[in-house]
């Protein structure tokens, strides 16, 4: 009987001493590859802003080098629409968004993200003489599934649009993913996101715009709650409680 329970006290040891091992191993592992995963996280987002900017084929793998030469990124608030001081590199809008303190519950949450960053981050995108062509906005709002995160490029008029890349999303593979197809990403540049009165015309056009609609995109075929949030999503942030006032601030002073 002593030896049964002595085999099963070791067997008992050995697991706990196993578990304990590997739960140090994981968590080493976890603390050493956090910089990595930092690193590679930031990387991806300037992969995107330089497509955003039409700087990626350029940028070729230099992609640090080429978003340091041609991009600045600024805080600004959002309700006020002025810069402010900031780490844009540590700015986290999803975890800004469910902290209370740093953030707001729209009062028109057309987006359906039920909560803003009271902050964001702002990319000005110059050219090879230091004049900014290009501000990029991040965007965020609700697709079939889930949260779509992107990005909105905009020319120096603030209106005329230069691009509009989603990095995050989690989408039907061949519907509402096609937010990621090139060939839906090319019929955006050009488009105009005002009217001549500076109200927010941008829309998806369902079976498709016509040539000369300057404020239609075609909608993505089959994925129509998808396209309807692409387009609730854009007239958020392009809003009063998005960066509304930091368009007007900034078409108030200049680019330059």
């Amino acid at each position: 009987m002593s030896s049964k329970k002595e085999t099963f006290g070791k067997t008992v040891g050995f697991v706990v001493a196993v578990c304990l091992v590997c739960a140090a191993l994981v968590s080493v592992s976890a603390v050493q590859l956090k910089p990595l995963q930092t690193a590679n996280k930031l990387l991806d987002k300037q992969t995107k802003i330089l497509e955003a900017a039409g700087l990626l084929d350029m940028a070729g793998n230099n992609i640090v080098a080429t978003y340091n030469q041609f991009v600045e990124a600024k805080m600004i608030d959002v309700a006020t629409g002025e810069v402010i001081d900031g780490n844009p590199d540590m700015f986290d809008e999803r975890r800004d968004a469910r902290d209370a303190n740093k953030s707001s519950k729209p009062v028109n949450d057309i987006a359906g993200i039920n909560r803003r960053a009271n902050t964001q981050v702002v990319y000005f995108v110059k050219n090879g003489a230091g004049t900014i062509e290009t501000v990029i906005l991040p965007i965020v709002g609700s697709g079939l599934w889930d949260l779509m995160y992107g990005f909105v490029g905009l020319e120096s008029d603030l209106n005329t649009v230069k691009s509009v890349v989603y990095s995050d999303h989690k989408e039907t593979p061949g519907l509402g993913a096609e937010v990621m197809n090139p060939n839906w990403k090319a019929l955006w540049p050009g488009k105009k996101m005002f009217n001549d009165n500076g109200d927010i015309a941008i829309r998806m056009v369902k079976g498709g715009a016509k040539a000369d609609d300057v404020h239609g995109v075609d909608g993505l075929s089959g994925a129509t709650l998808t396209s309807v949030g692409v387009e609730k999503t854009i007239h958020f942030w392009l809003g009063e409680e998005g960066y509304g006032p930091f368009i007007a601030k900034t078409r108030e002073k200049g680019l330059n």
